[in-house]
């Protein structure tokens, strides 16, 4: 029972470490936008005139203007990027060592002997010689392309004026679940008469584009094979 208590325990952390490997998007709002208090609920006024913001007026801007709202986001993502680097390093370093002589002032001709007799027995000498070099370079190309079109609501109206909005799609079609979700920061002004907005125009966009099935589950490696990737020093 122990022993596989153990086993229980240890796939368990094996499946949460593997599912910290996957690529996440947190849709949590940016701390900037939670700290910001609301904008107040302006009181309608006028509501018989022609010009007036009531629910049937005859003129109004149809923009989404409220919490709940509904702005269509145009997404329209694309990324292209080429990058390239050489790199050489060359290293070359010779050193040598000789010992101090011993040296003889004297006229003896037995001291002059002695003193040869000992440098030709200490005389040895150190030479090193050292050389590397370091030839490198690479090219990376990449494109990418992403469009789309999904509807959000607002969420939160700042003091500043700007929406938060936050939308989510899915779709699903034999059996295969496409599901977009996105969130971010807007301003009123960039909201189109047709009221439809760019994503290029999204401050702090998150957009995320994923799909469930059994194509996602036979392409997806096992929680197993990632975590012996994610250690593995090779």
């Amino acid at each position: 029972m122990t022993r596989l208590a153990i086993l229980c325990l240890a796939g368990f952390v094996l499946a949460a470490c593997s599912k910290s490997l996957d690529p996440e998007i947190d849709f949590k709002p940016p701390e900037y936008v939670q700290q910001m208090p609301s904008k107040d609920e302006e009181e309608l006024t006028n509501l018989g005139s022609l010009f007036g913001r009531g629910d049937n007026p005859l003129f109004s801007d149809r923009k989404a203007m409220r919490i709940n709202d509904v702005v269509t986001v145009l997404i329209n993502e694309r990324a292209q990027s080429t990058s390239s680097g050489n790199r050489q390093l060359n290293k070359s370093q010779t050193s040598e060592f000789s010992p101090a002589a011993v040296a003889y002032a004297g006229s003896s001709t037995n001291g002059q002997n002695l003193a040869r007799d000992i440098n030709n027995g200490i005389g040895f000498g150190l030479a090193t010689n050292s050389n590397s070099q370091f030839n490198g370079g690479g090219t990376a190309t990449r494109a990418e392309n992403f469009t789309t079109t999904v509807s959000a609501r607002i969420v939160k109206v700042m003091q500043n004026g700007n929406y938060f909005i936050e939308g989510r799609r899915e779709i699903l079609i034999d059996e295969e679940k496409q599901i977009i979700q996105l969130s971010g920061v807007v301003r009123p002004d960039d909201i189109m008469q047709n009221n439809t907005i760019s994503s290029s125009l999204v401050a702090d966009a998150k957009i995320s584009y994923r799909t469930e099935g059994d194509i996602k589950r036979s392409t997806k490696q096992g929680w197993g094979t990632k975590f012996l990737e994610f250690i593995s020093p090779f």
